[in-house]
């Protein structure tokens, strides 16, 4: 892959669901100023982090697996183990929050799709997530030509909607919401801000889609270049179409929205074909952005595999260079939780969140192994005055992560516990296939940790204390 291909595939990754939802879920939690914070707070985080991967991609070009690879070279086997499941559950669940954005979004014109979850919208899914199964399975470089054209595809309604929005400008109205419409409950900057968090880092997810292809780089160099370049354009169309809409619209009328909220932010602006427009916008979005997660999904398990952190079955390819079985567990897993947004309250905000939470580990490891990385000199024979800067940039993102996870509660946190803990077959398996020590006396800590932190979630599911 070119520098081009590789940017493609993280802005790819990058613009998908979660920007077409910005301007409802941030106007039900704050007005401009909390959104001018919270995107300062999150822009700085996932920047950090980017330069993370930046400089782990220069100092480690051994290291061509991507996320999990950095975890396991920094904290061992195991935690490398949780990193590599943790961010395959994590691109599994944000597929299924694209099916239900699907279903949403058709909902708003077909009544028998409802929010997404409805009985219509789950057959619907499911024969999209295996159609686009077979396609994939003919060729890793095609549906990589096919994300390029869609990512092209689906920007163009997104810049419609900002220049609409320019010209629309009321300065009067976006005073008004400045601290927070007067038509909303009023509650403490800092809790306005928390509110948002989980969507900023759902948005920011796909920052790593040149890293997980690194083996496909036609230059190393280019793989820190194409997340640099990613990061930076997607930041600011994701920053205009969450403060925009202030400025047309009163905070109440954009909580309001249905999602995918950006539709009726153009509608409002436009008319019902606006509504319409980015409608179709958001189904290929959507529809490029799970084809550029499903192949993330399979190419996690198969490098698993490769490192022997995943059983052998899921090393084998077919003869497209296709991870065949990671593809059909990944599908498999993907279509069990679509058929469970059925019982869900509210499947559209709970998917979301949980494939926020659960793509925190993983970022926090690759955070730390750039910390470890800098501290010990390993790698940076010649650029020795880069190391104090890379640490500070690490541990920035160190600090970042660990307050997405007090941002996020432990409701989430325990959540990702419970589904870790059957998890751990998949390690088991994996190091009997390879003839490995099961636990490391540090590995059995955190397995004993993780366990408890499932069980207590298990229970608190089975009593009704915890409720998705």
């Amino acid at each position: 892959m070119s520098l081009v291909a590789l940017t493609g595939m993280v802005v790819g990754s990058m613009v998908g669901a979660g920007i077409f939802n910005l301007p409802g879920r941030f106007g039900a939690a704050t007005g401009p100023f909390g959104a001018m914070i919270a995107w300062t707070i999150a822009g700085t985080g996932m920047y950090m982090l980017a330069r993370v991967f930046q400089a782990l991609a220069e100092r480690k070009p051994d290291i061509d697996a991507g996320v999990f690879a950095y975890a396991k070279a920094g904290f061992g086997d195991y935690m490398g183990f949780l990193s590599a499941f943790g961010y395959w559950l994590g691109s599994c669940l944000g597929n299924v929050f694209y099916w239900v954005l699907i279903g949403s979004t058709l909902g708003a014109f077909f009544p028998v799709f409802g929010g997404g979850s409805t009985v219509t919208a789950i057959v619907v899914s499911l024969i999209g997530i295996w159609t686009f199964h077979f396609m994939i399975l003919k060729g890793v470089e095609q549906a990589a030509f096919i994300n390029s054209v869609v990512t092209v595809a689906k920007i163009v309604p997104i810049i419609v909607t900002i220049i609409a929005l320019i010209f629309v400008f009321n300065y009067a109205q976006f005073a008004d919401n400045f601290f927070g419409g007067a038509d909303m409950p009023v509650k403490p900057l800092f809790q306005q801000v928390r509110d948002t968090m989980l969507i900023t880092v759902f948005v920011f997810l796909g920052i790593e889609g040149a890293s997980v292809y690194s083996r496909f780089a036609k230059t190393r160099a280019d793989v820190g270049r194409a997340t640099i370049l990613g990061f930076v354009g997607v930041t600011g169309l994701m920053v205009a179409i969450t403060l925009l809409p202030y400025a047309s619209m009163m905070q109440s009328e954009v909580a309001g929205l249905r999602q995918p909220s950006l539709a009726g932010v153009l509608e409002s602006v436009v008319g019902h074909w606006g509504a319409i427009f980015i409608s179709v916008g958001v189904l290929i979005s959507v529809l490029g952005a799970y084809l550029a997660w499903s192949l993330i999904c399979a190419e996690v398990m198969f490098a698993a595999s490769k490192s022997k952190d995943m059983p052998k079955i899921f090393g084998n390819q077919n003869a497209n260079r296709v991870p065949a079985n990671a593809l059909w567990l990944t599908n498999a897993v993907v279509s069990l939780f679509v058929i469970s947004t059925y019982w869900s309250r509210d499947a559209f905000n709970f998917m979301l969140d949980m494939t926020s939470v659960t793509t925190l580990l993983p970022y926090l490891l690759v955070a730390g192994y750039g910390v470890l990385l800098a501290r010990s000199g390993e790698g940076y024979e010649g650029v020795e005055h880069q190391r104090g800067r890379d640490q500070i940039f690490s541990w920035i993102a160190v600090i970042y992560v660990l307050f997405m996870f007090l941002a996020a509660g432990l409701k989430y946190v325990l959540l990702v516990a419970v589904l870790y803990v059957p998890g751990t077959i998949l390690y088991v398996w994996a190091r009997k296939d390879w003839k490995l020590p099961l636990f490391s006396p540090r590995d059995l800590i955190i397995f004993a940790v993780t366990a408890a932190a499932g069980l207590i979630g298990a229970w608190g599911l089975l009593s009704g204390a915890i409720t998705p």
